[in-house]
């Protein structure tokens, strides 16, 4: 059978294009050799069941694995301790092989829901003797392990691992325990309704910090390309897929596999792309990108409810993504730590980014779609001139911001400094978006953007333009800006590039012109 790029569920090396993760596999297990408790906490789809599955292979030779899906236990088995231990015996027992028979005896008299008495106290007393008479060391690895993070019943049987953790120096028990989930440990509380928080009667401080990093770096990336083309001869350049992939998705493991998907399957075989050599390219790529931005998955709808859930966190995100605001990191702040929980950001040199350009772009199209965002009279502008600015399949970036310009100023000419600094930025981004829309896709370069400078970055149609939106602060400045812009269309191999500068000094010359900066030609705009 050929192999495939999976996005559904655990990836398996023998059908599945995937990365090797050899390395991370190495550096867990020395984690589990010193004996340590625990989680590998990650955003939905970032590749935990995929690793735990490799992990209890790669364990195997040494020890026992008790490897269990928390899912598998219905929500009605955690309301009492009868039916929890009943539920998590049946699961040990369809699991693992090697099980002592007098241990084995006891998990099928504690698997009948029916058994009177049987408590957790009485299944630790069964597991901490498994331990003892068990001639490898046992490692329990728990997958889903927040799927009942809300009830009492699972915090008790946390407290009783974390009990014989602690007294692991004087009896037996499990040589390393490994709970996976969105949820760290000891962030459990963020599931538990505000009445319920007593429930959380101990700190999770037993807990090691888990710093394996389970993205995909371009060159990791590289290696699974390099498998794909040595069966399909695609004629592709490795290297440059593989930038484009890290570039876009910060190597987050379902977007890379599932744009790779979409490049093999949809993408190839289309009109625009007839093979997989047109279709593993660069317009080809960003075709894909396009593909995925446009339709549901698991992962976006995921996301997506969780700004619903977390009022601060959609306030945080549109804080960021318009008004160019800085944002330190700092620990324990709630909306910064459910942020990163989710993974729709990351911490870069002590500041908080957007985690990845589709992430950016999905949170683009959704805050710009809103029916209070398209009842503004620039988007009805734009709505109505769009079919100007594309010719022959190009769009026409020049005469984007000489309407945008006309627009705007006619819209918004007579309002104050800091609507231009708030709201400017995202103005320009709603004029743009009936334009490129279904088209083309829109994203702000991390690293450029502040109050003072945003760099965006438009695709259509395999095309990209650089569009500097800044404020005004001086004409030493605004040389300064042109100069950076020039550098940044050398980075991107780019002759042209767009500046459009928000001016709310009375003396301004409103209008658009070309100028000379080395050899690139900076088209700018003054509003």
């Amino acid at each position: 059978m050929s192999k495939f790029f999976n996005v559904n569920g655990n990836c398996d090396s023998e059908i599945h294009y995937m990365v090797n993760i050899s390395d991370r596999l190495y550096q867990i297990k020395k984690m589990v050799d010193a004996g340590q408790y625990f989680t590998i906490n990650r955003a939905r789809q970032y590749g935990k069941t995929t690793t735990l599955q490799a992990l209890r292979e790669y364990l195997k030779g040494d020890y026992v694995v008790v490897n269990l899906d928390f899912q598998m236990i219905s929500n009605a088995d955690f309301e009492t301790e009868q039916s929890f231990v009943a539920s998590f015996a049946r699961e040990v027992l369809d699991n693992v092989e090697d099980i002592p028979e007098v241990i084995k005896g006891d998990l099928l008299s504690f698997s009948t829901a029916g058994v009177k008495n049987v408590t957790l106290s009485v299944l630790f007393k069964s597991l901490m003797e498994w331990c003892r008479r068990s001639e490898k060391r046992i490692v329990l690895m728990i997958d889903e392990v927040d799927s009942a993070a809300n009830n009492q019943v699972f915090l008790d049987f946390l407290a009783q691992l974390r009990g014989y953790y602690m007294k692991r120096r004087r009896v037996s028990t499990f040589q390393s325990v490994i709970l996976a989930g969105v949820y760290d440990v000891k962030n459990i509380r963020r599931k538990l309704r505000p009445n319920d928080e007593h429930k959380v009667n101990s700190p999770w401080n037993i807990a090691a910090d888990f710093l394996v990093d389970m993205s995909f770096s371009a060159g990791d990336i590289a290696g699974m390309l390099a498998d794909y083309e040595n069966d399909c001869h695609t004629g592709m350049d490795i290297g440059e897929l593989a930038d484009l992939l890290f570039a876009y998705t910060s190597g987050y493991p379902f977007l890379v596999s599932c744009l790779c998907k979409l490049i093999d399957e949809r993408v190839a075989g289309s009109r625009a792309f007839p093979d997989k050599s047109s279709a593993w390219t660069k317009e080809g790529f960003l075709k894909a990108v396009r593909i995925l931005l446009a339709e549901p998955n698991t992962l976006f709808d995921s996301l997506l409810n969780k700004l619903e859930d977390y009022p601060e966190l959609d306030e945080m995100l549109r804080d960021l993504l318009f008004k160019g605001k800085e944002i330190a990191y700092v620990v324990g702040l709630r909306s910064i730590e459910i942020a990163l929980m989710f993974g729709f950001v990351k911490v870069s040199n002590n500041l908080v980014l957007i985690a990845n350009r589709i992430f950016e772009t999905l949170l683009y199209n959704l805050f710009l779609a809103t029916p209070a965002m398209q009842r503004e009279e620039i988007y009805d502008a734009a709505l109505k001139d769009k079919n100007l600015f594309i010719e022959n399949g190009h769009l026409n970036m020049k005469m984007v911001l000489e309407r945008f310009v006309e627009h705007f100023d006619s819209l918004y000419g007579d309002c104050g400094q800091k609507f231009y600094e708030e709201d400017g930025r995202r103005y320009f981004m709603l004029f743009l978006k009936p334009i490129i829309n279904g088209t083309g896709n829109c994203y702000v370069e991390a690293e450029t953007r502040n109050r003072e400078r945003t760099d965006l970055i438009v695709d259509y149609h395999g095309e990209q333009f650089i569009i500097e939106a800044k404020v005004w602060y001086g004409s030493a400045r605004h040389s300064r800006g042109e100069e950076q812009l020039a550098n940044y269309l050398e980075h991107y191999h780019l002759k042209k590039g767009y500046m459009i500068t928000f001016n709310f000094n009375k003396k301004k010359v409103i209008g658009v012109k070309e100028i000379i900066v080395g050899d690139k030609i900076l088209v700018e705009a003054v509003v």
